[in-house]
Formats: structure tokens, sequence, C-alpha cells
């Protein structure tokens, strides 16, 4: 009887308790709970895309926000959140949100709902920006405002050098900015207009005068002739020459020769002249400017600097030795490159003179032991014979041209670097260099609209004798210029011919 009047107490009481909780946990389970928010936004009452929507309403207003960057001297740059890819970085929120309130027991649940009613809970958003957009505005827009470093600048006047010192300089720290700004918009921003002080730092100019200083000891200087060269040759090499004249590499620092000649135009100074390409030799504007990187490659060798790029030319060149050149092809990405590996400046001094002799001296802190010498020599290991002669038909000129171009033997060969100090000799391979062997190309003019002249041309082509063709061809141009035809002038060689004979035999008895 006891147990059974405990039963009821436990039933009665078991149901008025969830007729009190019942009530207040009767909503939805699609709906998040109120008393949920995000930042200020009241979450309450909406499904997950609606909080989205709400959330992403509030980010838009922000990202018109007025954001104003202090750069160099206190210019001002002034953005929006948006310039700088701004972006909700935590939208898992909208899950937690939801899930609030709709977990647990039934009594969890209650004590949940009860405790939004009295306090509510506030989830906070969390903002990101873009770096590479960060970047952009800071290296392009910011960046107007920089006061970049002045190198410090060397010259020679008159076989002396003239100094003049760095200037130091204000930049803004792209790196330190950038993740600067990360930082201030995922966990300091307000949402509010405001201001940010970019982080500037001191720009120092390469080229203290103590350093430029040091740069007065001659470390290497070669010489070549251009003498035999075109008009428009020489040209370009004068003006690679001037290109490449004053160049200042510091210690460390890589120098293309490629980006100081470039680009090979007309409005660059270089002229149409000509160069190897692909076995032949064509006409290329620039042309010549290879003498001038092979130039400065001896140049840098007797000075012993670090080569870090280098190729030898598809065939033999006659201002150096074989392996002593060095090519460049913009086409080809064929580059010259060297670094100073030396502790102070050098200093590129490159001149031509009125004889056609093209000069390149190296001048830096000349630290090498005073009884060393360098030297280079050319090793020929091998030759191979050009092939036969090619001929090239070309209908663009009339019969009667001709051009020839040299052939070329191949060569493999090794260049020593010969080093003499205290007595002692040491011998170093630098390189080997193949050059290909190249057949004579006689390029002959076959347009003609006389059927019996081509044929004939035809006919002296196919011979393979280069006097033949050259004598035909020569005999149809002339016969073309007096208005002959092939067939007519055959026909009048032939009875000359034949009275030639005729007039040879001895009178019958």
């Amino acid at each position: 009887m006891k147990k059974r009047l405990i039963r009821t107490i436990l039933s009665i009481v078991t149901g008025i308790f969830i007729g009190t909780i019942m009530p207040v946990l009767s909503f939805s389970e699609d709906l998040i709970l109120d008393g949920v928010y995000a930042e200020n936004i009241p979450l309450g009452g909406k499904s997950e895309q609606e909080a989205t929507d709400a959330i992403n309403l509030y980010l838009k207003e922000l990202s018109n926000r007025s954001i104003t960057l202090y750069t160099v001297n206190d210019n001002e740059v002034t953005v929006t959140p948006e310039d700088l890819g701004f972006a909700w970085a935590n939208p898992e929120i909208i899950s937690e949100a939801a899930a609030i309130g709709h977990t647990g027991n039934i009594v969890e649940r209650y004590k949940t709902q009860k405790d939004l009613n009295y306090s509510g809970q506030i989830l906070d958003i969390k903002f990101s920006i873009d770096d590479a957009k960060v970047r952009n505005v800071l290296s392009e827009q910011c960046a107007a405002y920089n006061m970049a470093a002045k190198d410090g600048t060397i010259s020679m006047e008159s076989g002396s050098f003239d100094i003049t010192e760095g200037q130091v300089g204000m930049v803004v720290d792209v790196d330190a900015s950038a993740a600067g700004l990360e930082d201030f918009f995922l966990n300091q921003w307000s949402g509010q207009n405001t201001t940010y002080q970019l982080v500037i730092k001191i720009d120092t100019p390469n080229g203290t005068y103590e350093d430029l200083a040091l740069v007065k000891d001659c470390l290497g200087s070669f010489h070549t002739s251009f003498k035999t060269s075109s008009a428009s040759r020489s040209s370009n090499v004068r003006n690679g020459a001037s290109l490449i004249n004053g160049s200042v590499i510091y210690p460390g620092e890589e120098y293309s020769f490629y980006d100081h000649v470039k680009p090979f135009s007309y409005d660059n100074g270089y002229q149409l002249a000509a160069a190897y390409s692909s076995g032949q030799v064509v006409d290329s504007v620039g042309g010549g400017i290879c003498q001038v990187s092979s130039t400065l490659y001896n140049s840098v060798l007797l000075s012993e600097l670090e080569v870090t790029e280098r190729r030898n030319h598809g065939m033999i060149v006659t201002y150096v030795d074989p392996a002593r050149d060095a090519t460049i092809a913009e086409s080809a990405g064929t580059d010259f490159r060297f670094k100073n590996n030396t502790d102070a400046p050098i200093y590129i001094d490159a001149y031509t003179t009125d004889d056609k002799q093209l000069y390149i001296s190296i001048y830096g802190h000349e630290t090498r032991p005073a009884g060393r010498t360098v030297d280079y020599e050319s090793e020929v290991i091998s030759r191979t014979q050009p092939g036969p002669d090619v001929y090239i038909e070309d209908p663009t000129h009339p019969i009667g041209y001709i051009s020839t171009q040299s052939a070329h033997t191949g060569l493999k060969a090794n260049l020593w670097k010969v080093v003499t100090e205290n007595g002692q000799t040491e011998r170093e391979l630098v390189n080997t260099s193949v050059y290909n062997a190249a057949p004579k190309y006689i390029t002959v003019g076959t347009a003609t609209e006389d059927p019996s002249a081509a044929a004939a041309l035809s006919a002296a082509l196919a011979s393979g004798d280069t006097e033949n063709v050259k004598s035909t061809a020569a005999s149809l141009k002339s016969a073309a210029d007096a208005g002959i035809s092939a067939d007519a002038q055959a026909l009048a060689q032939y009875e000359a011919a034949l009275a030639a004979m005729n007039s040879s035999e001895e009178p019958s008895e």
C-alpha cells in the first residue's frame, strides 16, 4: 500500500514537471532559440539560412567602412575592407547557434533555454582579409609615397673614379604591414571607420662611400677586334659596350648581361646585321652583340669571378679562341651571367676605339696574392669537316642572283685555366664546348617566266657543280637582259659551236 502511494506521488510530480517545462520547450527544432546572438545580431527564431543572410548583410555594411592607412611621412591612403579582400572567417558559428538548446536530454535543454532567457549567448564573428589583395594595396597605392634609397654611384673619368655617396630612404615594410593588418582585422577591429599605421622601415642604399672607395684595382681586362665587321655590326658592338659600361655589381649580386642590353630593337640603338641562327648566317637586329658578351666573359674569367650561366655558339666564331665565347639568344632565353664573389663592389668599364677594338675591364678590390698569375688556354680536341654544299632555291630573286655562305668546320674544344702561384702551376678545366659543322650554303635566285631558263638552271643545280651553277645563272641572266629566250640562246650556242668545229676541219684533197 505504501509503495503504491509513493508511485502515485512520483507520477503526479513528474506530470506537474513535464506540464511545467513542456510549454517552455515548445519550439521548432529547425529554428535558432531566442537569446542567441552573433555579435549584436539576434539570431533567435531564424533558420540557419536566415541567420546566414542576416550576418552577410551585416558584413556588406562593414565592407564599405573607411580604413585610412598611414604611409611614409604620414601620407594617407584610404581604402575599404572590401579593397583588402574582407571576408567572414568563421561561418561555422551558424551551425553552433542552431545546435544551442537542441542537444541533450529534456532537462539539459530546459536549463539551456532558461539560461538564454536570463543572459543570452553571444557568438563572435571573426573576419579575415586576402593577403594577395592587401599586398597589392601596399605595393601599389601605399608604395607610391615610398622614399627609396639612392644607391651610391661610381664612374670613371680620365682613368680615375668619381664617387657619390648613397642616400638613406624610407619605405613601407610590406611583409610586416600585411601581417599587422591581418591581426588587426582578426582580433581588434570594432567594425567602425578607423585608421591604421603601417610599418615603415629604413631603406639602406647600396654603396657607401667606404664600399665604393675599394673599387680601384683592375681585376681583369680583355679586348677583341671587329675590324672586319660591317658598319651595322660595328654599330651594334659599340651600342652593346655603351649599355654595359658603368655597371656596378655589389658583393653577392648576380649580373645578367641580357638584362643590360635588351631589347634588341631599333629603339634601343641596334641595327640589322649578320648573326647565327639554326646553323646559318641570317640578318638579325642586334647581330654582333655576342662579341660584347664574349669579351666580357673573358674579362670575368681573368677576374676569377663566379660564372653562373654561359653557353657557346652553335658554330665557331673568329673573334675569340674556341671555348672562350659566350652566346646570347633572346628567343631562346640564353644569357651570360656571373656573380660578384668578392668582398667589394665591382665596376665594368667598356669602350670601343676608332680602329674597331672593343675593350672591357673589371675593377674592384684586389685580394689575390701579388705573385699569382691567371691565364686561359684553348685546346681543340677534335674537328668535324663540313658536308657537301647545299643549294637553296629562292623564288624571290631572279635568275642570276647568287649568295654564298662559307662552310664552317665543327670543333670540340676545352678551355683550361692555368694558375701560377709561388712557382707552382695548376691547370683546371673550365668548359668543354662543341661547335657544329655547317656546309656551304649557296642561295640561287630562280624567278623567271621562261620555262626553258628554269629547266636549264634546274639541270645545273642537279649537277652539284657550283661553277656550273654560277656560269649557267650568269649566262641565263645575260640572255634575259638582252631579251633572248633560253631556247634561242641554246640554239645560238649550238650554231656557234658547230661553226667553230667546221672551221677547224682540214680541206679535202
